[in-house]
């Protein structure tokens, strides 16, 4: 048996050759019977003649329907018309389960393809989706290994916020409140002490009633932290980072970004320097832009996407103002009010895909920051000691992989990136 996509080639033709499938599009004549026969790979044109087959057989192989599931054996030929460029003549083929009416044929409008995203997953072009998303996923902690980090296993269920605020989902603990993380960051750092250079890829989950085109309430969290490290030196490992993920997609993927209809040039692009800029620079360009933005105002999605749209490869924005931050992330001491932190902002419209930065090492000034937040130390006695015993100077940051996979693919939404969405009004499938 073998897969369909190693059966398209010059070398197969002539041989019979055993697939396994699934009905992608079914057509006759009185004489033919074209089935298009897709698996995990690719899709192949099989076609039934009705010289070479039993009268039944031809009328079994006629009546089949979309997503029919079959064996079929074959000769291989090459066929310039065929959906890819080759054609099985069947001999013999087995029926594993005939469908009466494979519902996704009905309706393809969003709510009705949400509600059956467990059928729709096996369209052509979610196939190639998922296997991009499993591409940026391995390049992910590809590119962390082979720089000599470990992998660690941070908590989901936490006992505090990570950023404070009201955005935590509430889950029962044995007679407590245990809360669903926000992110892994606290318990990242925890490790560094240990092993010095760590990363983790898990869930995280936001309970903002956020309905925007980039947000979800559970998503995947790509997170890093160093040792030893400053801001700077955190946005040179992220770009290599984001380069070699591209460089894997473009090298693993072109197929499935060809069924997107991905432009790769755009992608290649972002292989260049990243720009990086002020916050205040960046504002200043916001407004030469036309946007109504001052200084002091936070980034949202529709604000970074009007920026964004006017560059063609990822933006690292700095030193945002102290206000705009949370807690934990280290002033800079040499320009007062300022943040040693950054933003990723991805082209095309994009926006921010992560946020890291310096992290407070003082125990005094992480002890004013939480104050200052209206926070309460006891909270976070854990994290402060970090800072009590052997602390040192550390960066880290929080990558959103459905975000990056939302470039990537330039998709129009962040639903169209994951399996099964979770939004504040979508838990079924």
């Amino acid at each position: 048996m073998e897969t369909i996509a190693n059966i398209l080639n010059d070398e197969c033709i002539g041989k019979e050759i055993q697939i396994h499938g699934w009905v992608y599009r079914v057509r006759s004549s009185a004489k033919l019977c074209f089935i298009i026969v897709r698996d995990h790979s690719d899709v192949i044109q099989t076609v039934g003649k009705i010289e070479d087959l039993t009268e039944e057989q031809f009328k079994i192989l006629s009546s089949l329907t979309i997503e029919s599931s079959l064996e079929i054996t074959g000769i291989i030929s090459k066929d310039e018309r065929a959906i890819t460029g080759y054609e099985m003549k069947i001999i013999s083929f087995k029926i594993f389960q005939r469908n009466d009416n494979f519902p996704i044929t009905k309706d393809q409008g969003e709510e009705f393809l949400l509600d059956n995203r467990h059928l729709w997953i096996r369209s052509r072009e979610f196939n190639a989706i998922l296997k991009i998303r499993s591409t940026i996923f391995k390049a992910f902690s590809e590119f962390f290994f082979n720089s000599g980090y470990y992998e660690v296993h941070p908590p989901m269920m936490v006992s505090s916020a990570t950023e404070g605020g009201s955005t935590l989902f509430k889950v029962p603990f044995f007679g407590d409140t245990a809360f669903l993380t926000q992110s892994s960051q606290f318990y990242l750092e925890t490790f560094i002490f240990s092993l010095e250079k760590v990363f983790t890829v898990s869930p995280s989950f936001r309970a903002e009633k956020s309905r925007t085109w980039r947000h979800l309430t559970e998503y995947w969290h790509a997170e890093g932290e160093v040792a030893w490290i400053g801001n700077d030196q955190m946005m040179d490992i992220e770009e290599a980072l984001i380069k070699h993920i591209i460089r894997q997609v473009i090298k693993e993927n072109t197929h499935e970004l060809n069924i997107l209809k991905r432009d790769i040039s755009v992608l290649e692009k972002s292989l260049e320097p990243f720009h990086r800029m002020t916050y205040s620079e960046l504002i200043k360009k916001a407004q030469n832009l036309g946007l109504n933005l001052k200084f002091g105002d936070d980034l949202g999605a529709d604000e970074e996407r009007a920026i964004m749209v006017h560059f063609d490869k990822p933006v690292f924005v700095t030193s945002f103002p102290e206000e705009l931050k949370t807690f934990y992330h280290r002033p800079d001491p040499e320009n007062p009010g300022f943040i040693l932190c950054h933003d990723l902002l991805a082209p095309e419209g994009y926006g921010e895909i992560i946020g890291g930065g310096e992290r407070i090492w003082s125990l005094d000034e992480l002890k004013g920051r939480i104050q200052k937040a209206g926070l309460k130390e006891e909270d976070y006695y854990w994290y402060l000691d970090l800072r009590r015993y052997g602390s040192i100077p550390h960066s880290g940051f929080g990558l959103g992989l459905d975000r990056l996979c939302l470039w990537l693919m330039k998709q129009e939404n962040i639903k169209e990136v994951i399996a099964f969405p979770r939004t504040i009004r979508r838990l079924r499938p």
